[in-house]
């Protein structure tokens, strides 16, 4: 039996541009369900609303119309301080640019979301310690991110998303700031979240990226263009935007 831990139904996703009374219609009664332990990559070209669903997913933003249930919670019924709770709870983010906090520690970075959860310091600490060992990286442990290479600091981001345990990872362009060779072994730790049961979601461009998950879902103005699963193993087939 499939568990179905995220699912947003006839999503929509309507904008207003500042100043003016024109209308951007970033999602169309969008609607997807989440499985767990499946890996989706989100694809579309500029404007299709590959961002917004992900600010949706993250809870970042609410929709204009449609539902978004994540865990078995509605978002809809929930105050903004329940949400940033759900959201630090539920959800790991992975972004492209790292974001990593400069003036910290690569432990104290991966610490940061159990520390607005009030986890105690002993727990965080110890949790902390668990996944910058995954990411092999506990010699550089009390470096700061800028003196680590790109490579590293995704892995870096990959153990702070991680570290709260979540229902659903969401990567925003996890390779896109890093060279061929680095993004190869940053999407072979991916895989590998993958084979341990890990829920992962990449917004992508790459056609290759993509096509190691298990399910490619392609936008379009706004609208599900496709939805494809791997079959018998073999990776989704996928041609150009």
């Amino acid at each position: 039996m499939t568990n179905v831990i995220a699912c947003v139904h006839e999503l929509s996703k309507v904008y207003t541009q500042p100043g003016t009374t024109i209308a951007v219609h970033a999602l169309r009664t969008v609607s997807i369900d989440f499985v767990e332990g499946e890996s989706v990559a989100v694809r579309g070209a500029s404007g299709s609303g590959k961002s917004t669903l992900l600010n949706v997913l993250g809870c970042l933003d609410r929709p204009t119309g449609g539902t978004y249930t994540l865990g078995g919670q509605d978002i809809a019924q929930l105050d903004d301080d329940e949400l940033s709770l759900l959201r630090g709870r539920s959800l790991g983010f992975v972004f492209q640019n790292f974001n990593l906090i400069q003036q910290l520690t690569v432990l104290e970075n991966i610490e940061v979301p159990l520390f607005y959860q009030s986890v105690p310091a002993v727990e965080r600490r110890a949790r902390a310690e668990r996944y910058i060992e995954m990411v092999e990286l506990a010699d550089r442990a009390h470096h700061r991110p800028m003196e680590l290479s790109g490579g590293q600091q995704q892995r870096v981001a990959i153990a702070r998303a991680l570290v709260n345990e979540p229902l659903l990872i969401l990567a925003d362009e996890p390779t896109g700031n890093l060279d061929s060779k680095t993004g190869e072994v940053i999407l072979s730790l991916f895989d590998r979240l993958h084979d341990e049961g890990k829920t992962i979601l990449m917004v992508t461009h790459d056609i290759n990226v993509a096509s190691r998950c298990d399910r490619v879902i392609t936008l379009r103005d706004g609208r599900i263009l496709t939805d494809e699963r791997r079959t018998n193993g073999a990776p989704v087939a996928l041609g150009e935007l």
